[in-house]
């Protein structure tokens, strides 16, 4: 049975490691986590004269360097200084050189969101009227191409390894004490050991290639990982190989001093072991918890200590299972795995659905924020079909209990037949060792009788003297081969008890696999790990995969943030150069409005210099004018913050429509001018 059983275990596991690959492959770049909300100009927007900079709002801050965002003219050189600057909150702008000629220009972005994913995209507008252009408008595929394969297969081993590890060693601690001594045991954790550690160093080289130019030969660039390592990712990769340094010790106090201690002794190291274990396994998780998804966005003081049981609890779980999977079939057969450590780590992986269940439904609400995201995002189907699978997975997890449960029943039948067993072995041995001392008795009788005879007879002479040397001589050869005989002899009895161990060994073996209780429980476990291992690959494309709250907010906001389109909801974006004739009278006011819509709003307002550099004036205020319906002016009193800031909260929007956002500036007792842009608020 066992000769049938490995082959298919083999084909199954190719089958799911070619599926995961398919699927990884198959998931393309990673989908931007961080969406453009608005622009000025706007998207295919006609200026009657050329904009003094280009500014880009995202809906969550980003990093840029002198090449995220650009500026391209008709023939596809670049019109911009190459210094974006951010101005404090999520919206960042270039300056653009004077006097640019009419025509249509390409705006082009290629950032990184707080959540360590790249965004890019690009879009058009145009200086008194559209022209054509040898600029193609799609944006460069960030993350994406052979290096973001990489990356993604990368993410995935991390995400397994980390799951075989730490779960590996909890079914250990915590079900299976003497599994410590087992070796296919020791192999598994350790191996999630390694895998865990050889994917964070392949991140890490492919971080900074992966994030810009996506090109495999900057992954050996040393400037470029030295900048990675500067980056909230690349200091989260190196906090990972430090905690994986401790990790290591973990392992070989686990396998060392460990299993060498009886088991009242281990019950003192167990607890010590056990917190060492959690500290570094919450660490682990942390790494992950405060660099992607869980760092930006709503809650984010609460959603990373969530996240990070939520990791732990899939180890717990799906790396258990492998451990319990591998003992089933590839334990050894005088060292099985017994029924109690089958129901604790039944209790354990029950206790980790539930964890699962309560930080996952947070983590739903958090990353959707609606019931319609479920459907119309790409994040939600994702999630329908990781929650789909969860659920089999339970399902498939409750026969196993069933066998678990029978297993116990049949346990101690099987305990007193192996009892008898021993029993019988050991009178046989006892009988044997009588035999062998009653035969030694009569050997030695017999040859002090025959001694005594001989020396009886012996005559005083010096032939009969001769005759006892050479007797003596030759008893002296007797012996030595009657010593070489036993040399022989033992050796062949210690084959002999190695083959008896052997063909012992594979008896018990034929047994246990005979044993329809722990066959219908190897099955089940079996199909437990194939369907854990696609859906930890599902769970690795989530992770790459844009929230459906964001990708709703960019929907609102009049387009996806794939298609990089502007908003006519969302946060706006203003920029107003003014002059108002005095000396230092000229500028650029920056209106930000968040999120622009029907009800209260926050508004920000910056001024700056032509050169860039913020500066106070005497006065600034707002007025909101919709022409339309006959409403306003609405007044804005903005608060002076710092240099060059000011702020108003709680900004009533009355209804939606086509705004005119009125800016006056003051610059002196004397000097002032009022500036106007339209925009489409609600």
């Amino acid at each position: 049975m066992t000769q049938t059983i490995a082959p298919r275990l083999r084909t199954l596991v190719l089958l799911l490691v070619a599926a995961a690959c398919a699927l990884l492959a198959g998931a393309g770049p990673a989908s931007a986590h961080a969406a453009l909300t608005g622009s000025d100009p706007r998207e295919g927007a006609v200026v009657d004269t050329a904009p003094a900079q280009v500014s880009l709002t995202f809906s969550e801050s980003v990093s840029t360097d002198d090449d995220s965002l650009r500026v391209l003219d008709p023939k596809g050189k670049r019109v911009d200084d190459g210094k974006p600057s951010g101005t404090g909150g999520t919206t960042y702008s270039v300056k653009l050189h004077a006097g640019l000629p009419d025509g249509t220009y390409t705006v082009t972005y290629q950032v990184v969101s707080a959540d360590s994913h790249p965004v890019a995209g690009a879009y058009t507008f145009s200086v008194g009227a559209p022209s054509e252009t040898s600029v193609t408008v799609s944006g460069p595929s960030a993350g994406g191409g052979f290096v973001g394969g990489l990356y993604g297969v990368g993410r995935y081993v991390s995400y397994s390894g980390f799951a075989v590890l730490v779960g590996g060693a909890a079914f250990v601690l915590a079900c299976w004490p003497r599994g410590s001594g087992v070796r296919v045991l020791q192999r598994v954790v350790v191996s999630g050991w390694l895998a865990l550690t050889a994917a964070t160093l392949l991140l890490l080289l492919l971080r900074g290639s992966y994030t810009g130019s996506g090109k495999f030969a900057d992954v050996f660039d040393l400037n470029l990982l030295g900048e990675v390592l500067q980056t909230k990712p690349g200091a989260a990769l190196v906090s990972r190989l430090l905690l994986l340094a401790a990790a290591a010790l973990f392992i070989a106090v686990l396998f060392g001093a460990y299993d060498k201690r009886e088991d009242e002794e281990k019950r003192d190291l167990t607890f010590g072991l056990a917190v060492g274990g959690s500290v570094v396994a919450a660490g682990l998780a942390a790494t992950w918890a405060m660099s992607e998804h869980a760092s930006v966005g709503l809650q984010a003081g609460l959603a990373m200590p969530v996240d990070v049981v939520h990791l732990i609890a899939v180890a717990t779980w799906l790396g258990g299972l492998t451990a319990l999977l591998v003992s089933l079939y590839r334990g050894p057969a005088d060292t099985p795995v017994p029924a109690l450590a089958v129901r604790r780590f039944s209790r354990v992986a029950f206790g980790s659905v539930i964890a699962l269940v309560v930080t996952g439904t947070y983590q739903s609400w958090r990353q959707l924020g609606s019931w319609t995201a479920f459907t119309d995002t790409r994040y939600g189907q994702l999630l329908l079909v990781k929650i789909g699978l969860v659920a089999v997975l339970v399902g498939v997890a409750y026969f196993s209990r069933r066998w678990t449960a029978q297993l116990a029943e049949a346990a101690p039948a099987v305990a007193g037949a192996a009892a008898a067993r021993r029993a019988e072995k050991g009178a046989g041995k006892a009988s044997a060792k009588a035999g062998t001392k009653a035969s030694g008795n009569a050997s030695a009788k017999a040859s002090g009788n025959a001694s005594a005879k001989a020396g009886t007879k012996a005559p005083g002479n010096a032939k009969v003297a001769q005759k006892e040397s050479g007797t003596a001589k030759a008893s002296g050869t007797t012996k030595g081969s009657g010593t070489a005989k036993g040399s022989g002899g033992s050796q062949r009895a210690a084959q002999l008890a190695r083959q008896r161990a052997a063909v012992d060994a594979a008896r018990q073996k034929r047994q246990r696999d005979a044993d329809p209780n722990r066959f219908g429980l190897r099955r089940s476990v079996l199909a437990e790990a194939g369907i854990a291992v696609v859906l930890l690959v599902v769970t690795t494309v989530l992770t790459q995969t844009e929230p459906g709250r964001t990708e709703e907010e960019a929907k609102a906001a009049g387009g996806s943030s794939a298609a990089a389109s502007a908003p006519s909801t969302g946060a706006v974006t203003l920029d107003m150069p003014f002059d108002t004739g005095a000396q230092n009278g000229k500028g650029v006011v920056r209106v930000e409005l968040d999120p622009a819509r029907v009800g209260a709003n926050d508004m920000h307002l910056y001024v700056e210099r032509p050169d860039g550099t913020a500066f106070d004036i005497p006065e600034v205020k707002v007025a909101l004018t919709q022409k339309a319906k006959d409403i306003g002016p609405l007044p804005v009193a903005p608060d002076h913050i710092t240099t060059g800031h000011w702020s108003a909260s709680g900004v009533q929007i009355p209804m939606a429509g086509d705004w005119e956002v009125a800016v006056t500036v003051r610059t002196s007792d004397i000097d002032q001018v009022t500036i106007s842009k339209n925009t489409q608020i609600g």
